[in-house]
Parts: C-alpha cells; sequence; structure tokens
C-alpha cells in the first residue's frame, strides 16, 4: 500500500484492536460522550469552504512565535493546516506520521504542512522527537484559535475518570480539558479557506490521498 493511502486503514486497525482489548463499560462511555457531542452539533460551524482563516502567531516547539504568512516560506501555494488534540492520543500520532510520511509529497504539489494542537511547546517538542516530525507544530494557547473556530470543546465529565485510568494527564498536556475536534484545511495564501474536513469521531482522520488528489487538481 502506498503512504498516500494506508492512514484510514491504520486507524481502522487500531480502534478495532482497542475495542478488543478495552473493557465493555469504557466503549459505553465513550460512546455515550461522543453521542453527547454530536448532539451538541461540535463543529457544525467550523471551517467552512470560502472562508477567511484567521491570521495567527503562535509558539512552535521552540517556543518561537510563528504567523500565518511565515507558514508560505519556499514559495509554497497552499498552505495544509492540522488540528490534533495531543501527542498522548493515538489517533493523532496515526494521523501525524502519515502526514510525515507525505511531506516530500505536499511539498511537490506546492504545499507546506502546518500542525496545530494546544498541547504546550515543551510536549509538542516531545510529540515531535517520537514522531520525527519534520514540519511546524504550533501551540494553540488556551485554544483561542480553535474557539474562534468553533472546533474547540471541554472534554466530557464521564470520561475524565477513564482518561485518568489510561495514565493520561490531559492538563499537564494542553493546560486544561479544552480538546479539538480533528479538523484539516488547505489555504492558500490570502487564507481562503479551498478544502475543509472536520470530523466529531476522533478515530477518523483525513487521509493523505485526498489531500495530494486536490493539490494535484489546483
Amino acid at each position: 500500500m502506498s503512504n498516500e493511502a494506508k492512514l484510514k486503514e491504520s486507524l481502522q486497525d487500531y480502534n478495532s484492536n482497542f475495542k478488543k482489548d478495552s473493557p465493555e463499560a469504557v466503549q459505553l462511555e465513550m460512546g455515550k460522550a461522543h453521542k453527547e457531542l454530536v448532539l451538541k452539533e461540535i463543529g457544525k460551524d467550523a471551517l467552512k469552504v470560502g472562508d477567511k482563516f484567521p491570521d495567527f502567531k503562535l509558539k512552535n516547539i521552540k517556543s518561537e512565535y510563528k504567523s500565518f504568512d511565515e507558514m508560505f516560506n519556499g514559495g509554497a501555494e497552499h498552505l495544509i493546516i492540522s488540528f490534533y488534540r495531543g501527542g498522548w492520543c493515538p489517533y493523532c500520532n496515526l494521523e501525524l506520521n502519515a502526514l510525515q510520511d507525505n511531506l516530500n509529497n505536499f511539498r511537490e504539489a506546492g504545499a507546506n504542512l502546518v500542525a496545530i494542537t494546544s498541547e504546550t511547546p515543551d510536549n509538542s517538542l516531545e510529540t515531535a522527537e517520537k514522531n520525527n516530525l519534520d514540519f511546524e507544530i504550533l501551540t494553540d494557547e488556551g485554544s483561542k484559535l480553535s474557539k474562534d473556530l468553533n472546533i474547540a470543546f471541554e472534554l466530557p465529565e464521564n470520561l475524565k475518570p477513564i482518561y485518568e485510568k489510561f495514565g493520561l494527564d490531559i492538563v499537564k498536556h494542553n493546560g486544561d480539558f479544552t480538546l479539538q475536534v480533528p479538523a484539516t484545511v488547505i489555504v492558500n495564501k490570502e487564507g481562503v479557506i479551498l478544502y475543509s474536513f472536520v470530523d466529531v469521531d476522533y478515530t477518523v482522520r483525513l487521509d493523505p490521498s485526498e489531500i495530494l488528489n486536490f493539490l494535484r487538481k489546483h
């Protein structure tokens, strides 16, 4: 299987194994939390094609501020912006690895890539090193940008003790319990959103093959 199309299968395999190994009570609580997010229509009003992506200046893993315009360094015509929850999330790590695997393909198609997360710069550095990432990771401190884009929500109360049992200290990693709906957009230099993917189901991500299909047509 090519690097372009393996993410979907990797996510499905991990999710299948998780369901086999996890207690039914845990799965029921996680399913309940997901339904609540769907009912609240989290992400419904987010990141529409044709909208203007807001300008930003965010810290990278070296705590250096980086602006929207700087993301186009090297003459890129498009920018892929991927929002992820944190390096503690196995689905996010699978996605980040798939994006890294396709980084040269993206660049050859005229696009740069940046990932944005509420994870702190120190923890993002650990995520980048763990996954051998060679693209910018920026911290959305306090999830301000994510809130402006309507893709932020607080971890449901019934999941907090479950995450603790998994050994996940979300506050330590992200600063608080605010998370992002996984989302990916492609924008031009003017910040206009040309392609948008938002899914409240954190086990589903945009496959790099879809990104490349779009870039190669534009």
